[in-house]
């Protein structure tokens, strides 16, 4: 399956059926009045976080959702039905922007949250409705109300616990693979990983996720390579994993480089904890090994790991410390509070609406 992390979706909820103009015609009924029913309600249009996706691929081939027209009226007080309402299946984790791109509609965190993105139009009324004491015969009818309609953005950010971050080639997508089921291409050249990639990992009995997206290299905020489009997936990690190579020849550089790119998109990674692992060190001699340990230590300013997962050396101590920062941190995966239109979020299944026209 294709991966896809943003996709444009014109969308557009169903018009109000029209009210019904209609007066009783009955044998051995003295008086007739008018007895037209009243439109129904169009179709809303809903989004939905559910389980099993991890990609916006499907928006690829479909891009326009309409909810269903509402049913006219109709004479002996006949309401219409209302039109069918249309939801579109998100992964969790999906923000839905506006056509801007920039206002956010809501962010949909939790397997099985709901927000209604447009509201179908009411119906109108029939001449039913209309009748009083000084108008006992009314002639007219009102048409329903037009749905909205709009462009939106959906744009897909990763759940995970922990982010993998680093040069390519600096080994991401082999601890992944080697610490979890995962299985993302691995290759000796750069840029191998071309989307994220998600995998479970399990130390101690404990489970949590690990999301490994494709390297950073200098000038990757200004579009350099494939620049930092896929930070935004470790944007929701609770820690992040810093990995360099050992095969570098300048560990110390390598280090600031990616660290300046985490800079450049924003203060939302920088200020996340770090643990940082020099990576790939079976391919080294001791003499060599502890000089770039102390460069690389000097850069980042704080003790570091050993690892090698070709040898799986240091691979349980390094997914302790990840293990320990996720327990310990605030979980950040908590229900944002709604933006405005908060009465559109739907949490028991209604939708609130009492159907008046």
């Amino acid at each position: 399956m294709k991966f896809l992390d943003e996709a444009k979706v014109y969308i557009r909820s169903g018009d109000g059926g029209a009210g019904a103009v209609s007066f009783r015609r009955e044998k051995f009924i003295e008086f007739g009045g008018p007895d037209g029913g009243d439109g129904g309600r169009g179709g809303d249009v809903w989004v939905e976080a559910v389980n099993g996706l991890n990609t916006l691929i499907d928006f690829r081939y479909q891009q326009h959702f309409k909810g269903q027209t509402g049913t006219h009226g109709m004479g002996r007080n006949r309401t219409g039905s209302n039109g069918a309402s249309v939801t579109l299946k998100v992964p969790v984790g999906t923000q839905i922007f506006e056509e801007d791109n920039e206002t956010l509609i809501c962010d949909l965190t939790v397997e099985g949250q709901k927000f209604r993105l447009a509201k179908g139009g009411n119906g109108g009324f029939g001449n039913a409705y209309f009748k009083s004491s000084t108008n006992q015969a009314p002639d007219w009818a009102n048409p329903g109300l037009e749905g909205e309609e709009k462009t939106i953005w959906l744009r897909l950010k990763l759940i995970a616990d922990a982010g993998l971050v680093g040069l390519p080639n600096a080994g991401k997508s082999t601890f992944l693979a080697t610490c979890t089921r995962a299985r993302p291409k691995i290759a000796n050249y750069p840029f191998t990983t071309l989307h994220p990639n998600l995998g479970v990992a399990t130390v101690d009995g404990r489970e949590f996720v690990l999301a490994d997206i494709p390297g950073l290299i200098e000038g990757a905020h200004e579009g350099v390579g494939l620049g930092d489009r896929f930070l935004g997936h470790v944007e929701r990690t609770r820690v992040l994993l810093h990995l360099v190579s050992a095969q570098e020849e300048k560990v110390g550089k390598a280090y600031k480089t990616v660290r300046h790119e985490l800079e450049a998109y924003g203060e939302v990674l920088t200020e996340k904890p770090e643990i940082v692992a020099l990576s790939q060190i079976d391919v080294l001699d001791e003499k060599e090994l502890k000089k770039k340990a102390r460069e690389l230590e000097k850069a980042c300013g704080k003790p570091i790991f050993l690892i090698s997962a070709a040898t799986h050396l240091g691979m349980q101590d390094v997914l302790r410390a990840l293990r320990d920062i996720i327990t310990e941190a605030t979980p950040p995966l908590k229900e944002p509070p709604p933006p405005a239109g908060a009465e559109d979020f739907d949490d028991d299944g209604n939708d609130g609406d009492d159907e008046d026209k």
